[in-house]
């Protein structure tokens, strides 16, 4: 798996959240191939679980909601005792809504952006910044989204959630830089994952084309574009590197 790989991330922790499939398992899958010892977190334990046999531990696969308090508590007893304590953490679980006007959302699928979105990065960040900050070491890698930079209509309320995720992110960065924490994030266009059709409505091709024209270089981010740029930021190749958003867009944003 990956010989011709460095080992930027050799002897790392790290907890990927939503790493079961589409984006997560592409920087899961990056991270383990780099020489990191990974959690897969996941609503979908079987899943995670299968994903993380692939690097011989299929323990290292975990049921997870990241929207709660006492699920978020159980996976820091579980990286404790697994792993040792915890390097990196990638808050890449979301959730998305069907393009719809923002008066019509309902309350429910508000809510559950709200928990997803935001709230579970808020948890994760309870449950682990201490340790962190005791070590005097860490990164964390928030997963946003070009909609928090550049909105498109019809997705206000999943637009505002990433918004969120990007300023929490320059605000984690700037308060835990004194004790060598780095906090950053990634803006992925949409990908050819399960939140594709989501964020679509529908799966045509003629929704599909509309969207690649959007983007400069004419393809969708792949959960490999996803998994390179998060395996950089989380290595020490990026320790001069806190607090930045980076576009994985093809160029969308410009």
């Amino acid at each position: 798996m990956g010989e011709n790989r460095s080992k930027r991330l050799e002897g790392k922790r790290a907890i990927v959240t939503g790493g079961a499939s589409g984006f997560g398992a592409g920087i899961a899958r990056r991270f383990a191939e780099e020489g990191a010892r990974v959690i897969v977190a996941d609503l979908n334990g079987e899943a995670a679980r299968a994903l993380a046999a692939e690097w011989g531990d299929a323990d290292l696969g975990v049921k997870v909601d990241v929207s709660s308090a006492a699920d978020v508590a159980a996976l820091a007893e579980t990286a404790n005792r697994l792993l040792g304590g915890v390097d990196i953490v990638v808050n890449n679980a979301g959730v998305g809504h069907t393009p719809q006007p923002l008066d019509e959302l309902s309350d429910e699928a508000f809510d559950r952006i709200a928990a997803v979105n935001m709230r579970a990065i808020y948890l994760m960040s309870k449950a682990f910044v201490p340790a962190m900050k005791a070590q005097g070491s860490g990164a964390i890698l928030n997963i946003a989204s070009t909609g928090g930079v550049s909105p498109r209509p019809n997705l206000t309320w999943y637009n505002a959630s990433k918004g969120w995720v990007i300023t929490a992110t320059r605000a984690m960065a700037v308060e835990l830089a004194p004790f060598q924490v780095r906090v950053n994030a990634l803006n992925p266009v949409a990908g050819d994952t399960p939140l594709l059709k989501t964020f679509m409505g529908e799966d045509t091709p003629e929704m599909r084309s509309k969207f690649l024209s959007s983007i400069p270089l004419g393809r969708f981010s792949t959960p490999e574009d996803m998994g390179a740029a998060a395996a950089f930021l989380c290595s020490d190749d990026a320790s001069m590197i806190t607090g930045v958003a980076l576009e994985v867009d093809g160029g969308r944003c410009i």
